[in-house]
């Protein structure tokens, strides 16, 4: 769907199995708002990250059925329910500091269908906080770790499960972890296998592979 600014893309569940996401930073709020009339004109669920809250504020005015998240920063539309996903997501955050990044992929992953179990501030800083957790997070079909200073927490878990890890490097840290360069080498660097690594404060994307996981065991 041409908006002269911006393509619709309103058959992309078709093709993939998700709706089109937005990626609010750097578009203006008459775009957004533009953008989210126009799927909910074509009965469309949509999402859009990153939005602020004068963004959300001024798409609100015009339209009262979106729904923002403070803490994940994600502006929602939903006109139908989705079909609920087999299997649950564990989303497992280090520190406090990297709640927002959590959150992005809990709400995402939510509104994809998915069952998400959330375990929060189980950094390696105070192993026996995750150790005390493990169990559950064993439950879990797909596990998305999330961790900023030197991003430990995603090869600790790979070494303890037997579900895939999906691992999210934050920004969070003092200045030698780079804004989340440190913790994206130490992944990818992991000698624990099974690990797969998404962009810095990716919680969108991890959120999304997570989804795709788990309609894979739904097709099996």
């Amino acid at each position: 769907m041409e908006l002269g600014f911006a393509k619709l893309d309103l058959s992309r569940r078709e093709r993939t199995g998700f709706d089109e996401t937005v990626f609010c930073s750097g578009k203006t709020k008459e775009q957004l708002l533009q953008i989210f009339s126009a799927f909910q004109k074509n009965s469309c669920n949509a999402l859009g990250t990153r939005c602020s809250w004068e963004q959300y504020e001024f798409v609100r005015n015009a339209m009262p059925e979106v729904h923002y998240d403070t803490t994940s920063k994600i502006l929602s539309l939903r006109n139908r329910k989705p079909q609920a996903l087999a299997g649950k997501i564990a989303i497992c955050c280090a520190g406090t500091a990297d709640f927002p990044i959590a959150e992005e992929a809990a709400t995402v992953a939510e509104f994809q269908g998915a069952t998400v179990e959330k375990f929060f501030d189980i950094g390696v800083a105070g192993l026996h906080r995750l150790l005390s957790k493990i169990e559950q997070i064993r439950r879990a079909n797909v596990i998305i770790a999330i961790a900023g200073m030197e991003g430990a927490l995603a090869g600790i878990l790979a070494g303890l499960v037997q579900a895939p890890v999906i691992a999210v490097p934050t920004s969070v840290g003092y200045g030698a972890s780079l804004q989340g360069i440190v913790p994206l080498l130490s992944m990818i660097n992991s000698c624990a296998e099974g690990i797969s690594v998404v962009n810095i404060d990716n919680g969108f994307g991890a959120a999304i592979q997570a989804c795709r996981i788990l309609k894979q065991i739904a097709h099996h």
